[in-house]
């Protein structure tokens, strides 16, 4: 099994050249537009999905890989349950290449405080589906054995699942090909192409697609793309660091995190690592035009976010990134194909102390690879997914503040139902476009 997260070294495997009509276009190739574009196939739609670098090549290769119900705004509930669902289903259709695993997921809490805070989490849950159990310390030494850390209990998801996110969506990439969809790879959308306001198409550094219906899946890279079109979105980027760890023994299976510490078991035999409800924000233009909305987050976790003063140049908030350019000028997705940002390397260090602290006997922990992905979030840390009322044609599903990898075949769907006009089967009046400029109160997703 390949490890490294998708990259510029990457062979392309849908080299193109794009068809010049299709049904829907959707624009980025990661676990969003690629379940979206399968979907669409699924309803024997010509669509054609457009990826400036490579599938999966961001954040939906770099991502932990967990498929959670645990922990999730209450409005997602039903979503992921239907992922879930999708998950089993398309394991089963790509066997052997997903490499889906029903671990479960817990998070562990170090006071009895916290423990309450989850039971609070659990009693609005359950109602709407979510399948969980609070565990005493006890019960939690049985389920992970070996911490050397006594925690005062935890809320545990028997049924929530991880997979090998490098390998899964480049599976789901090739089911979507394999029933229809077209995908291009290297091949950036530039802008969309409007009549009286509405879609008629879309352009590409390849040249002109025809089509009444776009679907903007573009990650970090949605809020550039739609400014470039006068639509304001208030959504940032934060930089998440992940080690993976030489095999180790394995007594628990599943993924786990405290707030200091994430660690979930991989198909190679080792682990993945990552520092618990920690992120960095680089600082860019629009976090200093989107700060007001981001207030109240910041607020509620001062010390969860770490600001860093300079944007790096070409980063969809980099300081010298272009905000307007003409469809027929080279475009900052050009400029960049993947965003592949460093990891943080004091927090690599960090994450090898902890797990080796936290599991003794495991024996040397030896770190194989660390990367970083840029999670694309929204003020209130719910996605927008939306039909765009200003750009009749335009479907935006963007924003997925670190859900997107698990609840990715249900939004897929949700997106398709969407571009064609359908009933998407959810309530997504807590996702629409809309709540952050109609003065409705700013309500964020559970922080546990």
């Amino acid at each position: 099994m390949s490890l490294f997260p998708i990259n510029e070294l990457t062979p392309i495997a849908y080299p193109g050249p794009p068809p010049q009509q299709a049904d829907v276009v959707v624009i980025g190739g990661g676990i969003i537009g690629v379940c979206t574009a399968l979907f669409l196939a699924r309803r024997g739609k010509r669509v054609v999905l457009a990826e400036k670098g490579r599938i999966a090549g961001e954040q939906s290769s770099r991502n932990w890989g967990w498929i959670r119900q645990l922990g999730r705004d209450y409005d997602e509930i039903p979503i992921v349950a239907e992922a879930q669902q999708l998950w089993r289903e398309l394991a089963a259709a790509a066997p052997g290449q997903i490499n889906l695993v029903q671990g479960g997921i817990a998070y562990m809490g170090h006071s009895q405080r916290q423990v309450e805070g989850y039971a609070q989490w659990l009693a609005r849950a359950e109602p709407l589906g979510a399948q969980a159990r609070v565990l005493d310390g006890t019960q939690l030494a049985r389920l992970i054995p070996g911490m050397s850390r006594r925690y005062a209990g935890a809320l545990f998801a028997p049924g929530d699942m991880r997979a090998e996110p490098w390998t899964a969506v480049p599976a789901l990439a090739a089911l979507a090909a394999r029933e229809g969809a077209h995908l291009i790879e290297n091949c950036a959308v530039r802008g969309l192409d409007l009549s009286a306001g509405r879609v008629t198409g879309v352009f590409t550094e390849a040249g002109r697609i025809a089509t009444p219906q776009v679907v903007l899946a573009g990650g970090a890279w949605s809020s550039l793309f739609l400014q470039n079109l006068g639509v304001a979105l208030p959504q940032l980027s934060v930089r998440a660091t992940v080690a993976a760890t030489h095999p180790l023994p394995q007594p628990y299976g599943g993924g786990a995190a405290d707030n200091r510490l994430a660690f979930r078991a991989r198909a190679d035999g080792g682990y993945s690592l990552a520092v618990g409800g920690f992120s960095e924000l680089f600082v860019g233009p629009d976090a200093f035009r989107a700060l007001p909305k981001y207030r109240r987050q910041l607020a509620s976790d001062p010390f969860g976010v770490r600001l860093l003063p300079f944007a790096p140049p070409g980063y969809p908030d980099g300081w010298g990134t272009a905000r307007r350019w003409s469809p027929g000028d080279g475009s900052p997705f050009e400029a960049m194909r993947i965003l592949n940002p460093a990891p943080n390397r004091a927090k690599i260090g960090q994450l090898q102390r902890r797990f080796s602290a936290l599991f003794p006997d495991l024996g040397p922990v030896r770190i194989k690879l660390a990367w970083a992905g840029m999670i694309d979030t929204m003020p209130d840390i719910v996605p927008v997914v939306d039909r765009i009322a200003a750009v009749p044609g335009l479907t935006v599903g963007t924003g997925m503040s670190g859900h997107g990898f698990g609840i990715g075949p249900a939004m897929g769907r949700i997106l398709a139902a969407l571009a064609m006009g359908e009933a998407p089967g959810h309530d997504l009046t807590r996702f629409r476009y809309g709540r952050f400029f109609d003065g409705s109160a700013m309500r964020l997703g559970p922080s546990i």
